[in-house]
């Protein structure tokens, strides 16, 4: 695909949630963002489907010194994955991982308090989850995001993404029940050069995006927090 498929993540959230719509009105749908820059995408897909919006707080474990290559990724309830090809391939001790993982642990209980300002999180046992970010490169992240809704007893787990790489699509696909990602380009180089507008989406704009909206009806959902009529 030559050029920018999307002009922001927005409009990936748009295009995405067109090949969702099988889920739309479905009792028991919950969206899961990835902040920061999977909310704006997410608050698409969940308008989209009139379904509940919410969050799942995950830190990539940066390497030291190069803090876009991910050696792995925690997410909430202790969940920590690795990417020890990257661990071993560049001899990175273990006291490093555990140093990084400390102050992203520290890092994601502040983001979780922050963007859900006294909410609860939403209880996701028996329910179907689509998990929502602007794209998957490593898929580090996502694995942990996985692990963490399997670990709630999500009843079936569909990670959702405007473009990834197809490594990580195939890698997620053998973890998720279902993967769905509109492209996969080769060569895939990095998410942003698939948005015309891939700006950072800041503190504000999520906790802003993550703020209820009023019940649409009987029968409806709330943008964030609850399933109605369920």
């Amino acid at each position: 695909m030559g050029g920018s498929r999307y002009r922001d993540r927005r409009h990936g959230g748009g295009v995405l949630a067109g090949h969702l719509a099988p889920y739309r009105d479905r009792p028991g749908v919950v969206v899961l963002a990835l902040p920061r820059g999977g909310v704006p995408v997410a608050a698409e897909v969940a308008g989209a489907l009139a379904a509940p919006l919410d969050i799942v707080v995950v830190r990539k474990l940066g390497v030291p010194g190069h803090p876009e290559l991910a050696m792995g990724a925690l997410a909430p309830g202790g969940v920590r994955v690795r990417n020890d090809h990257v661990i071993a391939g560049l001899g990175i001790p273990e006291h490093v991982v555990d140093a990084v993982a400390a102050a992203e642990e520290a890092e994601l209980r502040r983001r979780e308090h922050t963007y859900r300002e006294g909410r609860a999180p939403p209880a996701l046992a028996g329910r179907t989850v689509l998990l929502v970010d602007d794209g998957l490169a490593t898929g580090a992240s996502m694995r942990a995001a996985v692990a963490a809704v399997r670990a709630a007893a999500a009843a079936r787990t569909v990670v959702a993404v405007p473009v990834g790489s197809r490594q990580a699509v195939a890698e997620l696909a053998g973890l998720a029940d279902e993967v769905v990602c509109p492209a996969t380009p080769e060569p895939f180089r990095s998410v942003g050069d698939w948005y015309a507008g891939f700006d950072q989406t800041g503190d504000d704009e999520v906790r802003e995006l993550l703020r209820p909206r009023p019940d649409p009806g009987p029968g409806g959902a709330s943008r964030s927090g609850h399933v109605t009529g369920d």
